[in-house]
């Protein structure tokens, strides 16, 4: 079964189309002078889809395809009903990036459901995000039973995890590239900001010397508002006292801890304790990885039942903020990005995800070239595994470059599946341990 295809300005619409005929007239009479302005308001294209054909649309396009992480869904959500069907301008589209960016929970997910809400209302929304949700949780249900059956120390499997660690990390950084084309660059003129540009470098400077992620977001959306009003003294000042700030606090309390926030819990959850972790984890997540929550679900379960309640308890707790904020407060978040004075906050605020979305690729990168390394550094290691641990190093960054040659070569969006299986394959003659 095709998905459906969205259609063209040109082409009809199906009966429910009435508020998307009223909202291109609308942006018909908007004077093209005032095209800042119009990027703000709904000029939205969006179709409205019955809901079991947006089901299958965003189940085909996102759920089934979205390989690759929260930055890589993000990433082919955008290319998809962006670029190529143009649902909403790519500056608004950044702007509700933006602001979802504050918000609890997994972004991909949030932006799935903030698209079907524009196009079916909010029961839309829930339909786009569970359609998105599914095959992910699903796939890594089913993994991670095959991988607590096969063992956690089975070599075969760990082998090929070993050879997607890379390929993912190309993934995120081809992801990231993406998302940066447009994020630093001014929409009127389309060329790149200066200042967006230091905002995203110094986020990841900001990352290495473990600022936190939120105070970076925060202040690099008011300074760019006082650079786009010309506030330039403002603008150093609060550039230079998060400085001062972080330096004075690494006099006296040392280098910030890698792990700002942590939350205990009991040896053997309950499913009441499962799921105020999912809450507690969404809510303090960013980018949200819900396919690892399944496998953390069947530790020491002691059965089958038992495994797939606490798998779906904790993903529900998961996700239960993203659908509230997202669904409840859609009307809350579209005023929001619609609102002017905001608009400069919100890119400088996208910017700067730019930096932290690089650091995550890097360390991603480095985890996988260098994972190996970790058993030698520690010690107690034999001769030859320092050898085959040593010279694991080599196939991993040839992984990585091919993987990246590969993402940049061919745009389809079944690469990252394909590369993905050809991960797993290679992982079987590079890094089985002998």
């Amino acid at each position: 079964m095709d998905p459906p295809v969205t259609m063209s300005h040109g082409e009809k619409r199906d009966e429910e189309s009435p508020k998307t005929a009223h909202v291109q007239s609308e942006s018909a009479t908007d004077s093209p002078s005032e095209e800042d302005d119009q990027e703000l308001h709904d000029n939205s294209n969006v179709p409205r889809l019955s809901y079991p054909k947006l089901s299958w649309f965003f189940f085909y396009n996102f759920g089934l395809f979205a390989w690759g992480g929260p930055v890589a869904q993000i990433a082919l959500i955008k290319d998809k009903l962006v670029t190529q069907d143009k649902w909403i301008t790519l500056a608004r589209f950044q702007r509700v990036f933006s602001v979802y960016q504050i918000l609890p929970g997994p972004e991909a997910a949030e932006l799935c459901m903030f698209f079907g809400c524009l196009s079916a209302g909010r029961m839309g929304g829930i339909i786009a995000g569970l359609a998105f949700i599914l095959p992910g949780f699903v796939l890594m249900l089913v993994a991670s039973y095959m991988y607590t059956l096969a063992g956690f120390e089975n070599k075969y499997f760990n082998a090929s995890f070993r050879a997607l660690q890379p390929i993912v990390a190309a993934v995120i950084l081809r992801a990231a590239h993406k998302i940066a084309e447009h994020s630093v660059r001014k929409h009127d003129t389309k060329r790149i900001d200066p200042f967006l540009v230091i905002a995203a470098v110094c986020t990841a400077i900001n990352c290495a010397l473990r600022l936190n992620l939120f105070i970076s977001l925060g202040l690099y959306g008011i300074i760019y508002m006082f650079v786009v009003r010309r506030f330039w003294i403002p603008a150093a000042i609060l550039f230079v006292l998060k400085y001062v700030g972080y330096a004075i606090y690494a006099v006296l309390r040392g280098m910030p801890s890698p792990v700002s926030l942590a939350l205990g819990v009991a040896r053997t959850p309950s499913l009441i304790n499962l799921f105020v972790l999912g809450l507690v984890a969404s809510s303090l997540s960013f980018g949200g990885a819900y396919t690892a929550i399944p496998f953390g679900a069947y530790l020491d379960t002691g059965s089958l039942g038992n495994a797939f309640a606490r798998a779906v308890i904790i993903t529900l707790g998961m996700f239960a903020p993203c659908f509230l904020f997202t669904i409840a407060g859609h009307e809350l978040l579209e005023k929001l990005v619609r609102n002017k004075f905001l608009a400069s906050f919100f890119d400088g605020l996208c910017a700067s995800v730019v930096g932290v979305i690089a650091t995550i690729a890097v360390q991603i990168l480095k985890a996988s070239v260098e994972g190996t390394l970790n058993k030698v550094k520690g010690g107690g290691a034999t001769l030859a595994q320092a050898v085959t641990a040593t010279a694991q190093v080599d196939p991993a960054a040839v992984l990585y470059m091919l993987a990246l040659s590969v993402l940049y070569k061919f745009t389809n969006k079944y690469t990252p599946l394909f590369l993905v299986i050809a991960g797993a394959v290679a992982g079987q003659f590079l890094f089985v341990d002998v």
